[in-house]
């Protein structure tokens, strides 16, 4: 992404405009420290002055992290966000550790994305300003530094977690780049935490229509798995075959959500923040979305009713697909009491000691679980059941099925080589599962209904389709909104 110009960017700086944190951070020369541009601290001088448009960039540049605006809680960690979607998706796929460990380098992500590796870099340079690794090795240091803060897990718990080989170069990054030791980072007067329970800030670039949300996860919550209740959402977290839960809440006035996390290994932590980012959508540049699509007439008034609507994310891949299919041609109260039969009879249960919420009981089941299952044990259409298990039998094969890979018309494509999967049901995976910000099932009842707010008279999906082009890269926001004003009859799709 282009920078603005920097007397543009000084301005901001200036005035502590928060329509720019998370996309530019500032490096000072005379201190040698990077700044989000709301940093309570006094304004440096312009010619001291270099911007940039990530915090990796800014690091990469020798400058290290401030320590009063804490750059590792600017919205989406300053993931960037614009037209690449390359990019987007190299980031979401990074956010989940894809470069951390042995065996996982720029060239493995490169292809899981469908390009060359030297592609893939000159496309973060291009746009980042800063090399795959070096974000990578920048979301190890704030989301550390994050832990050190807003915790009391013990420093090699936090190194751990953050992804780093050993305590012994976990110190020495953080001796580095901010000349002291991690333990100097933490405040005395930190809250302690729950015993079992890990509690952070996760911020998001306003406005949020916090309620839609949840209204929309209450509609669907699987009985065992989710609760939403008293303005939060609880579920339970299956990763590698260890299990916990988690909730979340709103924190308004800090812009944030709040995640209390309750799990037995936390290496996995970085994996369950990227995914209550997907699911609550926090990486959205809201504002931005919003102006474009109420460049069309139609849409400008769904979108000034509701400011700041989301498009949720799916938890796991393998389960919205599964969800979907079960919700195919049924509502969606009909899809949840389904989706709790089938939980029932093919889920496993959590160790109530990891379980924050007492009506949370299971895990969903795995794609391994019911690729050797015999049978569904569903009272449902034969062509659907087929479906199940062709998904189920798909995802086992290829772990990767539900990560992103080339053009969103790529993945509806290999999506629909699944049996049973067809045009709609393809989209609504790439939209909810694989976060395809593009993807938009035009088929779908609810999205028809909903055009006729725009349209002012019943509509075809072609017709649809056709307006919508002027909606890219961002249709699926615009079906979010369609499927809100047409909603006072539920699908399954919205």
């Amino acid at each position: 992404m282009e920078l603005p110009g920097r007397e543009v960017c000084y301005r901001a700086l200036q005035s502590r405009d928060a329509r720019f944190d998370g996309l530019i951070f500032v490096g000072v020369s005379s201190t040698g420290i990077y700044c989000r541009p709301i940093c309570p601290a006094r304004t440096a001088k312009f010619e001291n002055c270099i911007f940039f448009g990530s915090a990796a960039a800014a690091q990469d540049a020798g400058f290290r992290p401030c320590l009063r605006c804490r750059p590792e809680t600017a919205p989406d960690l300053a993931l960037w966000r614009g037209t690449s979607n390359t990019v987007s998706r190299a980031l979401a796929l990074i956010a989940e550790g894809a470069l951390d460990g042995e065996g996982n380098g720029v060239e493995k992500l490169a292809a899981r994305l469908g390009l060359g590796e030297r592609q893939l870099r000159r496309l973060f340079l291009q746009h980042l300003g800063a090399s795959p690794i070096s974000v990578a090795q920048t979301r190890r240091v704030l989301f550390a530094k994050q832990l050190i803060h807003e915790t009391r897990m013990p420093m090699t718990e936090v190194a751990m977690a953050a992804g780093f080989g050993s305590l012994r170069r976990f110190n020495e990054t953080f001796r580095d780049l901010f000349h002291r030791p991690p333990s100097a980072l933490r405040r005395k007067s930190a809250a302690k935490d729950e015993e079992k329970d890990v509690a952070l800030q996760l911020r998001y670039r306003s406005p949020y229509d916090w309620d839609s949300i949840l209204d929309f996860l209450r509609a669907r919550a699987i009985p065992g798995v989710e609760v939403v209740e008293h303005a939060r959402y609880l579920r339970t977290v299956d990763l590698d075959g260890a299990f916990g839960s988690i909730e979340v809440n709103h924190l308004p006035h800090r812009q944030s959500l709040g995640v209390r996390i309750r799990f037995p290994d936390v290496r996995s932590l970085p994996s369950i923040v990227a995914r209550v980012r997907r699911l609550f959508d926090l990486g959205a540049d809201i504002g931005t979305i919003d102006a474009h699509l109420s460049g069309d007439s139609g849409l400008a008034p769904l979108v000034a009713q509701r400011p700041g609507l989301r498009a949720p994310g799916g938890w796991d891949g393998f389960e919205t697909a599964i969800r979907a299919v079960l919700g195919q041609q049924i509502s969606v109260s009909a899809a949840r009491r389904l989706a709790g039969q089938f939980v029932a009879l093919h889920g496993r249960a959590v160790p109530k000691s990891f379980l924050i919420h007492r009506d949370l009981s299971h895990v969903f089941p795995t794609s391994k679980r019911l690729a050797s299952a015999s049978s569904m044990g569903l009272a449902m259409p034969a062509a659907r059941l087929t479906a199940l298990k062709a998904v189920a039998d798909a995802a086992f094969a290829d772990p990767n099925l539900f990560r992103p890979f080339g053009s969103v018309e790529d993945t509806v494509a290999r999506l629909r080589t699944i049996r049973g999967i067809g045009e709609w049901t393809a989209q609504y995976i790439a939209l909810r599962a694989i976060r395809e910000m593009d993807a938009f099932p035009a088929t779908d009842i609810g999205l028809l209904r909903g055009a006729t707010f725009i349209e002012g008279e019943k509509t075809t999906s072609a017709n649809l389709l056709s307006r919508a082009e002027s909606w890219r890269p961002w249709r699926a926001y615009a079906a979010q909104h369609l499927w809100a004003a047409g909603g006072s009859r539920p699908h399954v799709s919205r």
